[in-house]
């Protein structure tokens, strides 16, 4: 019963072996049979927590965008170890993150036209910040963005950069 159950899950989707061993509790399979099924479906390479995480941070920053710090939360949250999920977060090179933060900035900046600086700033730091991108990064990144489109910054203040 263990087998057919994580078997299912994992042929819908990817599953990390917390997210099997949660499924198996919740359907009463009894721990040590559960641990035997995960066990050897990992063994087999069904289960590769490590290769869930590449593909998920990969997958994820390429498709919405997500930086390292949103991305390792998203992965701790399926139950995925420190170590694994710190050497899946180290595959986004620090260049590519900015790249994309500016992709991001860029394809929001025409919807902002017409506002205050200080909004448009809030608002597109904001989006950053709710993606994981580090505060002084979005800052940055928003500021050049905003220079470059010849917007007036001198009054602005900063948002507040909180970690």
């Amino acid at each position: 019963m263990a087998r057919e159950i994580c078997l299912r899950l994992l042929s819908a989707a990817p599953r990390t072996r917390a997210q099997l061993a949660d499924a198996l509790r919740r359907k009463g399979v009894p721990e040590d049979a559960a641990e035997r099924v995960l066990g050897r479906l990992t063994e087999v390479g069904l289960i590769d927590d490590a290769a869930f995480a590449r593909a998920w941070v990969q997958s994820r920053h390429l498709g919405r965008g997500l930086a390292r710090r949103a991305l390792a939360s998203e992965l701790r949250r399926r139950g995925v170890a420190d170590e694994t999920v710190n050497e899946a977060v180290e595959i986004l090179e620090p260049q590519q993150e900015e790249r994309t933060a500016r992709e991001l900035v860029a394809r929001r900046l025409p919807a902002t036209r017409g506002l205050d600086p200080a909004k448009r700033m809030r608002r597109l730091v904001g989006m950053l910040a709710r993606k994981g991108y580090s505060p002084g990064l979005a800052y940055r990144v928003v500021r050049e963005a905003l220079e470059e489109e010849g917007a007036d910054l001198e009054a602005v203040e900063p948002p507040d950069l909180q970690e």
